[in-house]
């Protein structure tokens, strides 16, 4: 099928266009830019020109495509929830744009939106949720209601592998460096779910290929908890830095904006999405990465 992508040039976007391709679809990558328009040509995609504040280049390229892979987001967090909005707006116009017709639109959240005391599930939903990102998965439902066949997938709170710049990783390794330190949060014992990209693009794929069912929630989720400690002691060895303990007042501090995902506890299991799609998670762990020096090739 044809395959309208936005964000196909990022991190997670990149593999989901090789995928796509490399399994005999057409992708029509949205490109913002000249240089994004140079990549998708070189990956073997075609470029429609446009971004995600001009809805109605959304909606060509919806209109011209069999189905919909949404992945785009502005991550400017001094604008977190107005990028949240725009998120929702972006998708009731491809929404329009779909309407009357049986094109496929996957929809990307995430898996931490959903956090809790125990393991979330794909069964999960919160639409009163105070967190702004709630904005997503309303507008899928919205959507999904008017009759568009939509399904989200939730992304774990660490995507990783070859080519992750701007991640939950990356960003602990900054500021690592810069601080001087490695943090935990009292004793570190919160856990984040991780995936490997390679592992996600194949989901977007196989949830595409596989039968539809409107509404749906899959979690890209390959290793449901990754301890925080575990990753904050191994950034701190290989950055010869020390390892502290940090109050959540003191944590604020240190971790900027980053605060809140680095106290993120967020168990979460994709057995529903594995038995349903026949998804098997394959490629490295987290750890794995780390210790393979996928992140640290650039470090002094």
């Amino acid at each position: 099928m044809k395959v309208f992508v936005t964000g196909a040039t990022g991190f997670v976007g990149t593999a989901v266009v090789q995928e796509l391709l490399a399994h005999g679809h057409e992708v029509l990558g949205l490109a913002r830019s000249e240089d994004s328009v140079k990549k998708l040509m070189a990956a073997g995609a075609k470029a429609f020109r446009g971004d995600l504040n001009d809805f109605d280049s959304l909606k060509s390229g919806a209109i011209a495509s069999d189905a919909v892979i949404h992945l785009g987001f502005v991550h400017d967090f001094t604008k977190f929830e107005e990028m949240c909005k725009l998120d929702g707006k972006v998708i009731e116009a491809i929404g329009e744009a779909l309407s009357g017709t049986n094109k496929l639109f996957l929809i990307t959240s995430g898996t931490a939106l959903f956090s809790k005391n125990g393991i979330t599930t794909e069964k999960d939903f919160s639409a009163s949720h105070p967190h702004p990102r709630i904005a997503t998965e309303n507008a899928a439902d919205a959507v999904a209601a008017k009759g568009i066949k939509v399904a989200v997938v939730r992304l774990s709170p660490s995507v990783h592998g070859k080519g992750d710049k701007i991640g939950f990783v990356p960003t602990l390794i900054h500021i690592a460096k810069e601080k001087g330190k490695a943090a935990i949060i009292n004793d570190g014992s919160n856990f984040w779910p991780a995936v490997h990209v390679l592992d996600a693009a194949k989901l977007y794929r196989l949830a595409l290929e596989k039968p539809f069912i409107s509404g749906t929630r899959y979690h890209a989720v390959a290793e449901q908890g990754v301890p925080f400690k575990n990753i904050a002691t191994f950034i701190a060895e290989k950055l010869q830095v020390p390892v502290v303990s940090l109050t959540k007042d003191e944590a604020a501090q240190h971790f900027g904006w980053f605060a809140h995902f680095a106290q993120l506890n967020n168990l979460t299991s994709s057995e529903i999405t594995q038995t349903t799609l026949g998804w098997n998670p394959q490629h490295p762990t987290l750890m794995e990465d780390l210790q393979n020096d996928i992140y640290f090739q650039e470090v002094k």
